[in-house]
């Protein structure tokens, strides 16, 4: 197996942000007010399948349930139309908020919507006034997410091996 790397990236006041919006009205991002587990799965698995997302898959839907119910946890659904076009998900960690998962389903990939959601996450995680806002990113990710997060303001703080 080959080397991964991890690139941790981070914002440390919203004016650091470069906001993107996209021009298709049909585009909007909703938080899900219903926390369930398989949601967070379906979302989980639509969109990191391209990306080997593999630490959640073994989990129960115990596990998942708990997770999802977590007051520390917010998931967030792009909807082009009625389809998902993405998601992402905050997790509030002290005085931090980290951007968890993020990103755009296989069908709406290449589409100019992955900037509009990343300001839309950023945005929605400096709403819940924390004194930064981090995410990490790895080359097995789509290659464009990196410069996305870059793009829209996020600082590199740490690059790791595994």
């Amino acid at each position: 197996m080959s080397e991964v790397t991890i690139t941790y990236l981070e914002m440390r006041d919203l004016s650091q942000l470069r906001r993107k919006t996209t021009n298709d009205p049909r585009f909007r991002v909703v938080e899900i007010a219903e926390k369930k587990g398989e949601l967070n799965r379906s979302l989980y698995v639509l969109i990191g399948e391209a990306w080997e997302w593999r630490d959640k898959l073994s989990w129960s839907m115990e596990e998942w349930n708990s997770y999802a119910e977590s007051e520390n946890l917010k998931t967030f659904v792009a909807y082009v139309d009625d389809a998902i076009a993405g998601y992402f998900e905050l997790m509030v960690q002290g005085d931090d908020v980290e951007i968890t998962y993020f990103g755009l389903a296989p069908d709406f990939l290449g589409n100019g919507y992955g900037g509009a959601l990343l300001t839309q996450a950023i945005e929605a995680a400096w709403r819940l006034s924390p004194s930064r806002v981090w995410v990490h990113n790895c080359n097995l990710d789509h290659p464009a997410a990196l410069q996305n997060y870059l793009s829209r303001g996020m600082s590199i703080y740490d690059v790791r091996q595994q």
